[in-house]
């Protein structure tokens, strides 16, 4: 990868929308070198989408949690049945496996406190090999979804 490469991810994380064309002027490069670099860094896995950021308040979603989870055992089955359950709940926004106590960090939305209540006795208390869970409430969102520091 190199600096055109770093370039090009730099302006598709501001905007994803861009054309190649719109692309290739910002960068730097014509329409056929572009698009050729882009679609390297598809095939290579770099770039592994594009999609829209909802506002989630504009959908109904105002409340947010981070839930810590710590599990019975650590081990492969436990862990293998823990995460593909968490697919399950599409609430769960972001999940992120961690080292130490607890040993995940769940980012949770929904849409307000009775909802996310729920959502903590039906779904998440119900995980299989769950020990603990401890959450906290989301004050305010200072920033989502920054981009890599390219």
């Amino acid at each position: 990868m190199d600096a055109i490469d770093r370039k090009i991810l730099a302006e598709l994380q501001k905007d994803g929308r861009l054309s190649i064309t719109e692309l290739g002027e910002r960068v730097g490069l014509s329409l056929s070198p572009c698009q050729r670099r882009v679609r390297a860094l598809e095939q290579a896995g770099v770039i592994s989408g594009y999609r829209a950021e909802i506002n989630t308040s504009s959908v109904g979603l105002d409340f947010s949690a981070i839930v810590f989870v710590t599990l019975k055992e650590a081990n492969v089955k436990s862990i293998q049945a823990f995460e593909a359950a968490l697919h399950l709940v599409p609430e769960i926004t972001q999940a992120e496996r961690l080292f130490g106590d607890p040993d995940y960090m769940l980012h949770v939305v929904t849409q307000d406190l009775s909802a996310f209540q729920a959502l903590y006795d039906r779904s998440l208390s119900t995980l299989p090999g769950v020990l603990r869970l401890t959450s906290t409430l989301v004050m305010k969102s200072v920033f989502e979804n920054r981009p890599l520091p390219l």
